[in-house]
């Protein structure tokens, strides 16, 4: 090719113009400082969107399971009220209940004898015949617990199990 100007072209070009037949160089830099942008605001994107998710870790499961859901809501429907409900609730700190209500259970169980070779309480369970007459009763050191005779049909015989037998010479 003719590598002189055009008459009608200036004598000066800039740097980005480019000769018939030449490689576009300013248009490859462009095409991938746009591919690295794309992909860079994308992470930031993800990342940003991801934040109330990393923020619920800290809480309990079922509050980051919610904080979870609401960031997919948010994701899918580029509705912004989702994601700024999952960051509040991500930031809240809910009270911890169940662990000293389990602790009050435990003590109470302890303290009723029910917990650590306590009463049994497959014994307790009164079977499909059985009336307010029959069922059994915890043991106690002045009670015996009553045993369920299998031949008349798991109806107490009066009975204390060997188990549960009052001790004899204390």
């Amino acid at each position: 090719m003719d590598d002189k100007l055009h008459p009608l072209a200036i004598e000066h070009l800039p740097f980005f113009i480019t000769a018939p037949g030449q490689t576009d160089v300013l248009f490859n830099v462009m095409v991938v400082f746009m591919l690295a942008a794309v992909l860079l605001v994308g992470n930031l994107y993800f990342q940003l969107h991801a934040f109330p998710e990393r923020l619920a870790h800290r809480t309990n499961v079922v509050q980051m399971e919610i904080v979870a859901v609401l960031a997919l809501i948010s994701l899918f429907t580029h509705n912004h009220l989702f994601w700024i409900a999952g960051l509040l609730l991500a930031l809240v700190r809910f009270p911890d209940f169940s662990t000293p209500m389990e602790s009050i259970a435990g003590s109470l169980e302890k303290l009723a004898g029910q917990r650590g070779g306590g009463v049994d309480r497959s014994a307790m369970a009164p079977g499909p015949d059985a009336s307010p007459d029959t069922l059994t009763s915890p043991a106690s050191p002045d009670r015996p617990a009553v045993a369920p005779d299998p031949e008349r049909g798991g109806q107490t015989t009066g009975k204390a199990t060997a188990a549960h037998a009052p001790k004899q010479g204390h």
